[in-house]
């Protein structure tokens, strides 16, 4: 019978000295490719640093040209897509008063009292419904609404869901809502 300690064994990876063993812990190998981020998650991080970037210019008039220097410091930006992060914060801007004008007459308070988190998730998503008709009327509010949860108050995604569903009644009369 054959003992255990009679087969020859080699390590599978050449030990390394200098590189301290952390107990429990398996090394995992990666012999393939890094996976794909997908399309929806890239936009989704486009959406999310937008808000952010809308949210600063709100507060401090930034221009569009220095957001998008600050905003390149962060590593984290090239998985995100970037043009639809630059197409969003630039057409917010190009087009920040005509985007109040579509919803403020949808405001249960008047556009200053508005909280500033929630002004610029809105911008976006009348941004989103009346600029991009290829991007489905629900597809928008559902991003807005994920925004509203990420980054304001406890029922603001309420709250922004009724504002943009009446404004995408308004503006995209011919696109069904989604029963």
């Amino acid at each position: 019978m054959t003992k255990l300690s009679d087969i020859p064994w080699e390590p599978s990876e050449p030990e390394q000295p200098d590189t301290p063993a952390t107990p429990g812990k398996i090394k995992p190998k990666l012999n393939h490719p890094p996976r794909r981020v997908s399309d929806k998650k890239r936009w989704r991080w486009a959406r999310e640093r937008a808000v952010q970037a809308l949210y600063q210019q709100l507060l401090n008039s930034t221009s569009d040209d220095l957001l998008d220097a600050q905003f390149m410091e962060d590593p984290f930006m090239l998985k995100v897509d970037l043009n639809l992060f630059r197409r969003i914060v630039r057409g917010v801007s190009a087009h920040e008063r005509e985007l109040d004008r579509s919803f403020v007459e949808l405001l249960d308070r008047p556009l200053a009292e508005l909280d500033p988190i929630e002004h610029a998730i809105l911008r976006l998503g009348a941004f989103e419904l009346i600029h991009s008709p290829e991007i489905p009327r629900a597809v928008v509010i559902n991003e807005a609404v994920e925004m509203a949860k990420l980054y304001g108050a406890s029922e603001s995604h309420r709250y922004i869901n009724g504002v943009l569903d009446r404004l995408a009644d308004r503006v995209r009369i011919h696109e069904p809502r989604r029963s």
